[in-house]
């Protein structure tokens, strides 16, 4: 007998108990959605992290100030007022490897209009902080060196704002409005962003010259925060080096002292979220793979039913002729269909399943041919690993005694 013979031998014999034989596959079909989908759900979540990172721009170093110590208390990071704006000029021309600097001061402010209002989160910045971080103009333009210089009272608004401010649809641009009592008149629109990987509406902003805030509304001489872009990625390492050893000799730290600001990449950033993202799809596969486990052992107990069942049918193939390994392969092969039947229902189940996560909860999802393959994989090999023990037992029935089985 081919192969072809037993695998219709093992389709008839499974044909007989279709409602079983289904439960049997029941297991399979559950465990192989589970993974597929949760692997779309961990992929999804992976890559909309990696998104979001490189939406705030690939080369970005971030600079802060570091922690401050008074009367032997460790303040939090930011909490030290070293950094100023001779730094950033520093940075700027003493750098081969970095090609934007610029400030950073946030203030969250009540904006008005005639008739409405709205909190949000003023930031002051240099005309290239929108280089650096990938910040689009839709409408109008951004406001030039010369205006920053002079502390003008201009601004560009994010959607959300325009859209609570203004209304859907209209443009706000070379209209006034009113921060924290201080009149600005809004020379554009920034184009729309998105939430940042933190939940954070990157479009509820209103973006301002820096020297504005800093003398307009907060007052202060030090700089709170630093954006740099490297040249090229591959700059950002040099592009570090450069600004830890041009910072130091402008704040004159000692060579045995500790620097008094902290440097951030989005390197770092995006390492430490895939590292977790990687922990969370191998904990939501490695608990999905528990339900093909448990698919696996339904299998092996169908299957030893079925041995049981069939023994004197058994017994009667091996007085005719059939050896052992005929037997084994019999089956076994019914244990490797119930498998393969049961993994392609539960990969359509998986792919239909991940779809609608995303349709109805808006989950970000990745379904990857290779997580399919994986799970359709992992389940041909239950199959077999289960269904060896009955086929093997099978086997190894003494045909005399098969045939008197009652």
């Amino acid at each position: 007998m081919n192969i072809l013979d037993f695998l219709l031998i093992a389709y008839r014999s499974l044909s007989k108990n279709k409602v079983r034989s289904l439960l049997t596959m029941l297991g399979i079909i559950i465990g192989v959605a589970s993974v597929i989908t949760m692997l779309a759900i961990g992929q999804g979540s992976k890559d909309s992290i990696q998104s979001q990172i490189k939406n705030l721009g690939t080369n970005v170093i971030m600079i802060f100030p570091g922690a401050q110590n008074r009367g032997g208390v460790n303040l939090d990071i930011g909490a030290s007022q070293k950094l100023n704006l001779d730094d950033v000029k520093a940075l700027q021309t003493r750098s081969s490897h970095i090609k934007y600097v610029s400030p950073l001061a946030r203030k969250t402010c009540q904006v008005i209009t005639n008739s409405k209002n709205w909190r949000t989160q003023v930031q002051g910045i240099y005309p290239n902080y929108f280089d650096i971080s990938n910040y689009k103009v839709a409408q109008g333009e951004m406001f030039t060196d010369n205006q920053e210089k002079s502390a003008a009272k201009v601004c560009l608004v994010g959607q959300t704002v325009t859209k609570n401010l203004f209304g859907d649809g209209s443009s706000p641009v070379g209209q006034s409005i009113r921060i924290d009592r201080v009149p600005f008149k809004i020379i554009g629109t920034l184009a729309d962003k998105g939430a940042n990987m933190f939940g954070q509406d990157q479009d509820d902003v209103i973006m301002v010259p820096y020297s504005t805030i800093q003398k307009r509304m907060l007052a202060i001489t030090y700089v709170p925060q630093i954006f740099v872009s490297a040249n090229s990625e591959t700059e950002i390492g040099p592009a570090r080096e450069d600004i830890t050893k041009i910072l130091r000799e402008m704040m004159k730290v000692a060579p045995a002292d500790d620097s008094p600001f902290n440097i951030r990449t989005q390197d770092e950033i995006a390492s430490f979220f895939t590292s977790t993202s990687n922990v969370m799809i191998s904990l939501l596969a490695s608990i999905a793979a528990i339900s093909l486990l448990v698919g696996g052992i339904g299998i092996m107990n169908i299957m030893l039913v079925s041995v049981t069942e069939r023994t004197r049918e058994i017994g009667l193939r091996m007085s005719v002729g059939a050896r052992g390994r005929d037997i084994l392969r019999q089956f076994l092969l019914e244990a490797v269909l119930l498998s393969i039947f049961g993994g392609i229902l539960g990969a359509l189940l998986g792919i239909l399943g991940a779809f609608s996560l995303n349709k109805l909860l808006m989950w970000p999802i990745t379904l990857t041919p290779y997580s399919v393959a994986l799970s359709f994989a992992f389940a041909s090999m239950v199959g077999i690993f289960f269904g060896w023990y009955p086929a093997g037992k099978a086997a190894r029935l003494i045909p005399i005694d098969a045939l008197r089985y009652e």
